[in-house]
């Protein structure tokens, strides 16, 4: 198995590199094995996905079970894994910081804090207050052994506040706190996306898989643009054709959902392979 400082090395490389990677994002250990399977270099845990596979919605997982799902990932494959760490689990800075080091613990290489709150009153947190808590974030990933990558997350447009100037102010002070990549979930159009990336000089993740968003990877690498995530996105496909199947069972007594289901011979086989190449997960 690839050591965790090596996976760190090879993911702080890939956002060196200077081209555009896509980062897609499992919600289990399984969904895990059978991405990287398919030849993807990198993992992105996501908050949604999980919660959704747990009977919960978004934002219900706490800090202590969310670190045993991390854990989980982590060892599934050799792949580097970030971890959507929502707002650090609390609103002080050293809530951010705590969970930095927690996640550094159970083997992720990297991860993001939003400034978000979590709450409806109070959506986004003030500007020096987001700021705080990506700096003392940042100090914990540099007191690690290791090169932890610190995405910093701007989450106006995924709560009812689309205000690009902003946004673009908030990712400019989390860079000169010292974050390694900027992420602006919820950005749709071209033009505020070649924006942000004009006003960065370090790399920028976009989030696809929104509706209504049909910008392509190679569109958004020529925007600059140098990692691609889907959030939830996948869990939701899933999750999609999960309902779809259930409801032509319910409302019309018929099967043909099966005619677009994975083989279980083929998924044996992958997880087969999976198991020999990287051993019986633990968890699940």
């Amino acid at each position: 198995m690839t050591t965790q400082s090596e996976k760190a090395r090879q993911f702080q490389s890939y956002h060196a590199s200077g081209d555009a990677f896509i980062i897609p994002n499992p919600w289990d250990i399984g969904s895990a094995r059978l991405l990287a399977l398919a030849g993807f270099k990198a993992l992105a845990t996501s908050s949604a996905g999980y919660a959704f596979s747990r009977g919960l919605p978004d934002n219900s997982i706490g800090r202590e079970q969310m670190m045993v799902h991390l854990a989980e990932i982590a060892a599934a494959t050799d792949l580097p894994v970030s971890a959507d760490l929502e707002n650090g689990f609390g609103d002080a800075p050293e809530e951010a910081a705590e969970t930095i080091r927690q996640a550094a613990a159970v083997g992720v290489v990297g991860g993001s804090i939003e400034d978000a709150t979590g709450r409806a009153d109070e959506p986004i947190y003030p500007f020096d207050a987001a700021v705080e808590r990506v700096r003392a974030a940042v100090e914990a990933a540099r007191a690690l052994p290791f090169p932890f990558t610190l995405t910093a997350r701007a989450e106006n447009y995924l709560n009812g506040r689309p205000d690009l100037d902003d946004t673009i102010r908030r990712l400019q002070a989390f860079q000169e706190a010292g974050a390694d990549v900027l992420y602006a979930p919820g950005l749709k159009s071209r033009e505020d996306i070649a924006a942000v990336v004009a006003a960065l000089d370090r790399p920028v993740n976009v989030l696809m898989g929104l509706q209504g968003v049909l910008l392509g990877f190679d569109e958004l690498r020529a925007l600059g643009v140098r990692r691609v995530s889907v959030g939830g996105s996948l869990a939701r496909a899933a999750l999609g054709a999960f309902l779809r199947a259930a409801h032509e069972m319910r409302d019309h007594g018929t099967f043909t959902f099966t005619s677009e289901a994975a083989s279980g011979n083929e998924l044996n086989q992958m997880f087969t392979d999976a198991e020999r190449m990287w051993g019986k997960p633990h968890g699940g």
